[in-house]
């Protein structure tokens, strides 16, 4: 009886895509972990960040950045507000919109949260140099363009709550 053997050609430790793979789960395990610390869930930290970086927007245009059903959406919100991290203002322009916005309390945490990616990161990429971090993220950049991802947001947000 013949046992399987690896695809003809692929390497034992697998093609890059699965390494990808495979790396790409456990960081994303270790940063739930992370946050998990701030009481956040992974989504809630990712909208926070959004929230940050274009304040102002109304739910509607979050939810379209961050291709994920508003429905979604404002539950995450309405967690992220019952803690006092998020707030709902209504929009001047239109008043049928609410425009959401950090509090101060959220602006504290997302400065514990930054402080947090930077060690996650740190841990991730732990045994290579500065030039060695600096090459493999210009090619996961280049990667990810080439996919068509957004920029800072995971496509995480588009699958199931």
């Amino acid at each position: 009886m013949e046992t399987a053997c690896p695809a003809e050609g692929a390497p034992p430790e697998g093609t890059s895509a699965f390494l990808l793979s495979q790396l790409g789960a456990l960081s994303a395990r270790m940063f739930a972990e992370r946050v998990a610390a701030l009481d956040l869930t992974p989504p809630q930290a990712g909208l926070l960040r959004l929230v940050a970086w274009t304040p102002g927007q109304s739910q509607q245009a979050v939810a379209a950045q961050l291709g994920t059903p508003p429905s979604r959406l404002v539950a995450l919100v309405d967690g992220l507000e019952e803690r006092g991290l998020l707030a709902r203002r209504r929009n001047p322009a239109d008043r049928r919109l609410s425009s959401l916005h950090l509090t101060d309390a959220g602006v504290a945490l997302l400065a514990e949260l930054a402080g947090l990616a930077v060690s996650h990161d740190d841990e991730v990429c732990e045994g290579l140099d500065g030039a060695e971090r600096a090459q493999l993220h210009a090619l996961l950049a280049r990667l990810a363009e080439l996919r068509g991802l957004v920029p800072g947001v995971h496509p995480g947000f588009r699958g199931p709550p």
